[in-house]
């Protein structure tokens, strides 16, 4: 059976240093450090929860595929810029020149997409708090997007745990197309095109990230970019898991479509685990040209060639997945998505109904996905004011749309279909989730921050004053859970105390 899919996000957020000279590495180390200067403090007191990452385990260079094509060119470790890891269990930081909120690991899709929708809290406090230590006259501005309209992509990367003993060309046969075609409802949508020589009649496409990929398969995030990343860094267990980190999607303003987006996936991903289609059932002829392809189609009715020289609509082929997945869950049941609830059946039921609608009226689905809400305004106010899409104030729009201060923002006016609570969003923003090891980092970040020298995924590292230093290695992600340390962290005063148990 497939293991359960733990999964996050981390999202790089666009920075922009108002009424002062724009170096963004600067702009994103002024915007984590006020954070923790002023909001990030632990419950007991008071003291900022400063933090730093452990780069003990950092490897990007490692490839899923045992080895590294000539000229690969993966990201390096910048171990000299700000890192911070918070109470919540996520990790912030500086990530080349933009601040990246990289969500706890989470039990669930909807879990995930909670702890997503607080990394944009952290940003809006984080506005605010820098503003103490600016100039007047000065502001951070962040964006929740994937382009800066000028060349330059940066990404909103996925998570999901894997089973290590599933050969890695499988998965990448059996992603693929899955990637390519589920634009359709995780794009946010774009103004134009930044593709060299891409036609003039792009005037608005469904995804931002689509421009920007130039490989299937590929160990770069930010040159020739692949469709599937094969950075092997599992962050836990070796020899059991592995991380499947995904670079294709897009950051959306809505919940739903983030959750969707996560949900589907994480399904998808476990029958490729069960072995249940086959892996080449619906591959493409050429998947890097069909990601532009499905971006720049509006009308979801432009055919992809497939390998075996069928054509199919990305409507069609996500259909597919769609019925093959309701199929599964009839068979195999979906625990490895939610264990105790029925995630599994509403992501389902969501993820039909958004096809259905795709396929009616791609207009419709505006209550649910960025792209179709962003178009439908975008078009209206177009019409309203006699422009042409490539007016400046239609780009003025684009950028709008994905600024996280409420006040400003048209992606947080919308009038979204929810998902999600805004009382267990404001939480998450310093509660780590309870069903994961991020509980156990989350709670010792809160209680014993004074004495804990560094943090990662797998492992926080104590600094007792007088012994050599103490590594507390976490490398199962559903160990560390509320219900498996509350009671040992509770008979806890010191550090001390709790090492001591620990290694008992």
């Amino acid at each position: 059976m497939a293991v359960p899919k733990v999964c996050g996000i981390e999202t790089e957020y666009g920075i922009v240093l108002r009424g002062g000279e724009s170096n963004p590495i600067m702009a994103s180390s002024i915007l984590v450090n006020a954070y923790v200067q002023h909001l990030g403090r632990d419950d007991i007191a008071g003291r900022p929860t400063k933090v730093s990452w452990d780069f003990e385990d950092e490897s990007p260079g490692t490839d899923a595929r045992g080895w590294t094509a000539a000229g690969a060119m993966p990201p390096e470790v910048e171990t000299h810029l700000v890192n911070a890891v918070l109470t919540n269990g996520a990790r912030y930081y500086v990530d080349h020149a933009h601040p990246e909120y990289s969500s706890p690991e989470c039990r669930s899709p909807r879990s995930a997409t909670v702890y997503d929708r607080a990394g944009e809290i952290v940003m809006q406090r984080s506005m605010e708090a820098a503003k103490l230590n600016l100039p007047p006259g000065q502001e951070i501005v962040v964006y929740k997007n994937n382009s800066d309209g000028k060349g330059n992509s940066y990404g909103t990367h996925e998570n999901y745990l894997m089973d290590r003993a599933v050969p890695f060309s499988r998965v990448v046969n059996s992603i693929m197309p899955f990637f390519v075609t589920r634009q359709i409802f995780t794009g946010s949508g774009k103004v134009g095109s930044e593709f060299p020589g891409a036609s003039s009649e792009v005037q608005f496409q469904i995804t931002q990230r689509a421009d920007f990929f130039e490989e299937e398969v590929g160990l770069e995030t930010t040159l020739k970019r692949p469709i599937v990343n094969t950075r092997d860094e599992p962050h836990a267990d070796a020899q059991r898991y592995r991380r499947l980190h995904v670079i294709t999607g897009d950051a959306t303003m809505s919940e739903f479509a983030t959750y969707l987006k996560l949900g589907s996936a994480a399904i998808v991903l476990a029958m490729i685990e069960d072995q249940v289609f086959d892996s080449r059932a619906f591959s493409l002829a050429a998947s890097v040209q069909a990601m532009r392809v499905v971006s720049w189609d509006l009308s979801l009715k432009r055919p992809l060639e497939l390998a075996d020289g069928r054509k199919m609509t990305a409507l069609e082929i996500q259909w597919e997945y769609l019925r093959l997945a309701q199929k599964y869950a009839a068979s195999h049941g979906l625990d490895c998505i939610d264990p105790v609830g029925d995630q599994g059946a509403e992501i389902l039921a969501n993820w039909e109904g958004v096809l259905r609608d795709l396929e009616t009226d791609p207009l419709s689905t505006s209550d649910r996905l960025d792209w179709s809400a962003k178009y439908r305004l975008f078009d209206a106010y177009r019409e309203r004011h006699n422009l042409s899409w490539s007016d400046a104030r239609i780009r003025a729009l684009d950028l709008q749309w994905h600024d996280v201060r409420p006040e400003k923002s048209l992606g947080f006016r919308q009038p979204w279909r929810r998902v999600l609570d805004d009382t267990e969003i404001k939480e998450a923003v310093t509660e780590p989730p309870h069903d994961t090891r991020a509980y156990f980092r989350g709670r010792c970040l809160q209680r014993f921050s004074p004495w804990i020298a560094a943090a990662n995924w797998d492992s926080i590292v104590f600094d007792l004053g007088t012994d050599p230093l103490r590594r507390v290695p976490m490398l199962e992600p559903l160990k560390g859970t509320s219900e498996l340390v509350d009671s040992l962290l509770e008979g806890c005063d010191t550090p001390t105390q709790l090492l001591d148990r620990l290694g008992a």
